[in-house]
């Protein structure tokens, strides 16, 4: 049982709900504006504010992470802007770009590059295969209390009592040059626990069934889940971090759990005792709302295709396997737009699912706790011979030291299953592809299309469904067909994972630099590691040419900018900016390098102020503009693309997604509504502007948006903000934007043009 309350509550002692409504009855005397600092979030919130402002926070972190597919374009970032040193740890770790066989050495030249520069600005390197991003900072980082802002979407480590956050690589880069993390003080909800998890169940359910619960309905959006109550004490540690990784997919901003002595015991163990201290909320707390989760309710759960809210119960969808499947064909037809073709009903055998590939992998299923759960369902089993085949990648090497040093990697590799080494790749694309038309079945973060490297554009789709890795492994013990755990005897379940933490790879693989920079080092750069190029500030006026109109009820990063294949150009702006919409509508780039290289020209002083000899169009559209008495000064309008989406930037934290957009062109995105706060920070650190309207756009692709003075509406109260839609036919229509609040920060920047060039000027005026 998921429950969610709609409205706020209270809650006191740790252990009583109650709704805010009935709270004067109930003896609860506190304001919610007094008793929402009674929160866990509050205190570590307010702890890490600089503002003085409990309200307009400015967050300085305690340590920051990246990965190879972000770390050269901060660290490029920050570079360019003035950054002599890293003044906080810094781990720049080596798990997405780990295969090196895509697209040649280049993506070893990343590697390079980043240990160069770990040793000039003083900073900590993991290589490929060591660890995974958030296994390393679990293991050495994470500690109660502490904030930690990464470049990756999951950095979650709430479970240690750590608030994380995962953003876009220009929030990282204000961290390095010693600025901060602006954000209104968010909701905070709480996840009230009760109950314990039933034998075979395992994080994946417990998560899958808070996601199904609360995506749809934006319960969580933006806000922090705060982790409460007497179930917390039913689930280990790392149990608990298995659940806490995939709160990323809510949407929320952040996590939190209460602490205790499980928590104490985890960090001990790996060395770090001293960052304990027990968390909990006061004696009465207020939340802006509640999801109350039944531990012992939850059953094995599997999310279909092509999202984690997808969710149903294993036996729920074995009772109903035909109208469930037809279902998701149906996605898939939508998501193969006629050029390939997905099923599912015909792997429905004697009444039941046949998947064809099984994997436990990353930051969420390679945990140690999860891989031993399988390995105890796979000892003495047999994955047989035929389509189906399991692989397992344990999150780091200390795990992958001590699965084998008990035996658990001997039980999984006698019973047929592929034993790999830390690595992301089956989480965005990039490890164990399935067959055309496969169904894979993985206990990794996400499931969007095309995560498991399938190309649609090419005639290739295949998909995954999450499950947990106790389900998995059932599965792959029956031959590939789908079994929830809690089929197998009772007895095959023992949750107590006995664990000892080595950490001589560490020791001996990672370079630890912090406080340690060498100025005097070069950076190695590769070939393919690339300058981001000069970007304008932003003009008085501007004109949007219409280069994508999209119109799903949601569009993922993934969408925006493909993961997968395109990782070997993740250090060349420009070279990645050519896969920009690749998967949605593979056109915009040809549409956005147009309008980019007229605006060049533009700026170039080309034609000498005579605009139709500029472009043809272009006149066309100030023209109309003056047939329609719209004042607009083609020398005073810069001009630029825009594509349109009614949800963009559900999913990684990855800024290619709105950087890739600004490198050729792109001035602004118009949505209804962002899908999360990192990609609308995305579009703002690039330079865009993150317009919105409430009403259904009425323009195409190829129609013009003209919007005067926009400089000085970033000054005003960016409500009820004017432009004009100038069609093919010389029509011309107004139109309302309008723009969420902005920080004085973002309003500079997006005025300077990006975030390197608001550093440059904030320096040169200094």
């Amino acid at each position: 049982m998921v429950k969610l309350y709609e409205d706020g509550v209270y809650l006191r002692g740790g252990s009583e709900v109650v709704p805010a409504a009935e709270a004067a009855e109930r003896g609860i005397t506190q304001t919610p504006e007094d008793a929402k600092r009674g929160t866990i979030a509050y205190s570590i919130l307010q702890a890490h504010n600089t503002s003085g402002d409990p309200e307009a926070l400015k967050i300085r972190f305690d340590a920051m992470a990246s990965h190879d597919i972000t770390f050269v374009g901060i660290i490029q970032t920050a570079r360019a802007s003035g950054m002599e040193q890293f003044p906080l740890p810094y781990v720049l770790t080596n798990c997405h770009n780990s295969l090196c066989a895509v697209g040649g050495t280049i993506n070893e030249d990343d590697h390079v590059f980043g240990l160069s520069a770990a040793k000039k600005y003083g900073g900590i390197f993991v290589p490929p295969h060591i660890a995974v991003i958030h296994s390393f900072m679990r293991e050495n980082f994470a500690g109660c209390g502490k904030m930690i802002l990464g470049s990756d979407s999951h950095t979650r480590y709430g479970a240690l009592g750590t608030m994380a956050v995962g953003e876009g690589g220009g929030e990282l880069a204000k961290q390095l040059l010693r600025d901060t993390y602006d954000v209104a003080y968010p909701g905070v909800v709480a996840i009230y626990l009760t109950g314990a998890p039933r034998p075979g169940v395992g994080p994946h359910d417990v998560a899958l069934a808070i996601i199904r619960a609360v995506f749809a309905k934006g319960y969580v959006k933006n806000k922090v889940m705060e982790f409460v109550g007497p179930g917390i004490a039913s689930m280990t540690t790392d149990y608990r971090n298995g659940v806490d990784v995939m709160t990323t997919e809510t949407t929320c901003l952040s996590s939190i759990w209460a602490t205790d002595e499980d928590t104490h015991a985890f960090l001990t163990m790996h060395g770090r005792g001293d960052d304990y201290r027990e968390l909990k909320p006061a004696d009465v707390a207020y939340y802006d709302g509640c999801v109350e989760v039944d531990l012992s309710s939850i059953k094995p759960m599997i999310a279909l295709p092509f999202h984690p809210s997808n969710g149903f119960e294993i036996d729920e969808l074995n009772e109903n396997l035909e109208d469930i499947l037809r279902e998701v064909e149906l996605e898939a037809a939508k998501i193969g737009e006629g050029k390939t073709h997905f099923s599912l009903l015909d792997k429905i055998i004697d009444g039941k699912l046949h998947v064809q590939q099984g994997v436990i992998a990353g930051c969420s299923g390679g945990n140690y706790d999860s891989v031993v759960q399988a390995a105890r369902v796979l000892k003495g089993a047999n994955t047989g011979c035929g389509e189906f085949s399991l692989s397992v990648y344990p999150t780091s090497q200390p795990v992958a030291l001590e699965l084998t040093r008990r035996g658990y990697i001997y039980d999984l590799m006698e019973a047929g299953a592929i034993v790999r080494t830390a690595f992301c790749g089956p989480c965005f694309g990039a490890g164990d592809t399935p067959a055309n038309n496969g169904l894979s079945i993985r206990h990794t973060t996400r499931n969007f299309p095309n995560r498991e490297g399938s190309k649609p554009g090419n005639g290739q789709l295949s998909a995954v469904a999450l499950m947990d890795a106790r389900s998995i492994a059932a599965t792959a013990a029956n031959g590939g067909v789908l079994t929830p755990a809690t089929d197998l005897p009772e007895e095959t379940w023992d949750e107590a994972c006995e664990y000892t933490f080595d950490d001589a790879p560490y020791k001996k693989r990672v370079y630890w630099g912090f406080g340690k920079a060498e100025p005097a080092d070069e950076l190695v750069e590769g070939p393919n590691i690339k300058p981001w190029p000069a970007m304008e500030p932003l003009g008085d006026d501007i004109l949007l040419k219409v280069c994508s109109k999209i119109m799903d009820p949601v569009t993922t990063t993934d969408e925006l900018i493909p993961s997968g294949e395109t990782s070997s150009f993740r250090s060349n702006p420009l070279g990645l900016a050519e896969f920009t919409l690749s998967r949605r509508d593979p056109a915009y780039v040809g549409r956005s390098k147009e309008v980019d290289a007229v605006e060049k020209r533009r700026v170039a002083g080309e034609a000498a102020g005579d605009l139709a000899a500029l472009d043809a169009e272009l006149a066309s559209v100030f023209e109309a503009l003056a047939g329609a008495g719209v004042t607009a000064d083609a020398k005073a309008t810069e001009y630029g693309s825009m594509l349109y989406a009614k949800k963009p930037g559900d999913g990684s934290a990855r800024e290619q997604a709105a950087s890739c957009q600004r490198v050729i062109g792109g001035l602004a995105n118009i949505v209804h509504e962002y899908a999360t706060k990192r990609y609308r920070s995305n579009v703002m650190n690039w330079g865009m502007v993150p317009f919105q309207m409430e009403a259904e756009p009425n323009f195409e692709v190829g129609d013009y948006v003209f919007v005067p003075g926009i400089r000085a509406a970033l000054d005003g109260d960016l409500k009820n903000i004017a432009a004009y839609v100038v069609r093919a036919d010389g029509a011309v229509e107004q139109i309302e934007l309008y723009i969420a609040d902005m920080t004085a920060e973002e309003r500079a920047i997006v005025k300077a043009g990006c975030l390197i060039n608001y550093n440059k000027f904030k320096a040169a005026a200094e």
